[in-house]
């Protein structure tokens, strides 16, 4: 809580020094709300990434990448709360937004894609997800590395995938090569490790139950 008070307390300074459109004002906000977000307060972050969302977009455009960043985290909330629709949309223009000003191999690029490939995933769309998971870990294995954190994540999340559409094995065997790769590059007490080793485990009891 301090540290959400101390957020709110900068946000307030710069909304006085600075105004509500001032880039150091709407990147406040984000902080905010990523703290918010962190504590499950969506509720009370979503409006501050709406209005950050619409600041960045009257500032810099709507192609600029500090206003695609900025959708994306709002896509994530939406998604959280259940709008899949309109996260999709969100994120389908981030995506199409990075790719343009970025280009395919792009790390961004990539990341934009792998979020929306979660919300098509999460919508119903099991065999179009697993196409662009795949392609995306394909092409960041092969610009990135298999090791890197953004492969590693795409990873585990076409596991989580391949699991809730009952291709269990797979799954397993993927989210058994994140959980040994986090565990040999960072250890087995690094947080990330922990939760890859967790979904693991989880997996292996739903198995045996």
């Amino acid at each position: 809580m301090a540290a959400i008070a101390a957020l709110e307390a900068r946000l307030a300074a710069c909304r006085t020094s600075l105004g509500e459109a001032h880039p150091d004002t709407l990147t406040a906000m984000l902080d905010l709300a990523e703290a918010l977000w962190a504590e499950g307060k969506l509720t009370r972050a979503r409006p501050l990434e709406e209005a950050a969302v619409a600041g960045r977009r009257a500032l810099y455009g709507a192609a600029h990448s500090d206003t695609l960043k900025a959708m994306g985290k709002l896509a994530t909330t939406l998604g959280q709360q259940g709008d899949l629709a309109a996260a999709r949309r969100l994120q389908e223009q981030v995506a199409d937004g990075m790719l343009a000003l970025c280009g395919a191999e792009a790390r961004d690029t990539l990341r934009a894609v792998n979020n929306l490939a979660g919300t098509i995933g999460a919508s119903g769309d099991a065999f179009t997800a697993r196409l662009m998971l795949e392609e995306t870990i394909a092409t960041l294995a092969r610009v990135f590395g298999g090791d890197d954190a953004d492969t590693l994540t795409a990873t585990g999340n076409l596991a989580a995938l391949l699991w809730q559409d009952g291709e269990r094995e797979e799954a397993y065997a993927l989210q058994q090569e994140v959980a040994d790769a986090l565990r040999r590059l960072r250890g087995a007490d690094d947080p990330a490790a922990r939760d890859a080793q967790a979904v693991l485990d989880g997996m292996a009891r739903s198995a045996f139950s």
